[in-house]
């Protein structure tokens, strides 16, 4: 598989006409159809139905559409930095994060940076925490905001905060008639909704250890891929779920409810090279040094156990 053929089949995707497609490409129409077939081949799976007209794209074929895009508009994104850089117009900060980051400190950090230094290319790249460590090590990401602890010796991981779990809860759910805090054991016989589905470990798997350590039997678990999905779900009166306090200001539509269990906290973690010391590095620690030391909403200690500005 190369660039070639995502763009190829990127261009049927979007005609949904191979001739078309072939004009748009500037190629004859057999070797288009060919590139596409031995993509197929290479996948095992059918991409395009051809009988039909327009032709359509299977199930495989969407989502395979979905990432093409990504990984196009990323090689773009990669080639325009590079030539920024090589002609010195200015430097480029890639940032991994996780989506629940958006609701704290990321977009305060941004706007620190952006304000600090117009001249830097920021780039903002949403990464589950396991998947920040090789974009670290491979050089595709300079800084990772993240949920998971690590002892991986080439990655510097700092807890910047412990941020208190709530329970989202349905409206007029049993569970919603009160506001205090809620005990682990009243999630017993609870269809629990846990975020995101891929890849392992990850956030879910730290709300699903922390229920077992407390022996709490959920009546089922649904996993899902991202934080809205299982907000929506929760709406639905699918179950409940556990989030990040800060995640409140995402739904108003729903119930939280703190939990009350000692330590029921999911760390932010700042992760960069070991060893990077680079004055980018240093400027992204000062601003979030700054940042903790400001009076914001998400920082209050309702949302928090502990806030560490030792960077």
């Amino acid at each position: 598989m190369d660039l070639r053929q995502l763009r190829y089949f990127v261009a049927v995707a979007k005609e949904r006409n191979f001739t078309r497609a072939a004009d748009q490409l500037h190629i004859a129409q057999p070797p288009l159809s060919r590139q596409i077939q031995l993509l197929e081949e290479e996948l095992g799976v059918e991409l395009i139905i051809r009988s039909s007209r327009p032709v359509r794209l299977t199930e495989a074929g969407r989502v395979f559409y979905e990432q093409a895009l990504q990984i196009l508009g990323r090689v773009e994104q990669m080639k325009e930095a590079t030539r920024r850089v090589g002609l010195n117009q200015n430097s480029v900060l890639s940032i991994g994060f996780v989506a629940s980051t958006l609701y704290g400190e990321l977009p305060a950090l941004v706007r620190k940076l952006r304000h600090e230094a117009p001249g830097t290319d920021i780039q903002l790249l949403e990464m589950m925490s396991v998947n920040q460590l090789p974009a670290l090590k491979e050089g595709r990401i300079d800084i990772g905001l993240g949920r998971l602890r690590h002892n991986d010796p080439h990655i510097r991981c700092t807890v910047l905060r412990e941020e208190r779990l709530v329970v989202a809860i349905p409206q007029g759910a049993p569970l919603s008639r009160a506001s205090t805090p809620l005990s682990t054991q009243a999630l017993t016989d609870q269809k629990i909704i846990v975020y995101p589905r891929e890849p392992r470990p990850s956030y879910a798997d730290q709300v699903l250890g922390m229920l077992l350590h407390h022996d709490v039997q959920p009546q089922e678990v649904h996993e899902v891929s991202d934080i809205q999905s299982a907000l929506g779900l929760v709406a639905a009166e699918s179950g409940v779920c556990i989030v990040p306090s800060s995640a409140r200001t995402l739904r108003s539509d729903l119930h939280y409810r703190l939990l009350e269990v000692e330590r029921a906290t999911s760390p932010v973690v700042l992760n960069h090279r070991a060893g990077d010391e680079s004055a980018t590095v240093l400027q992204v620690k000062r601003l979030l040094r700054e940042l903790y030391a400001e009076r914001h909403s998400w920082l209050e200690s309702e949302h928090n156990i502990s806030i560490n500005v030792d960077l």
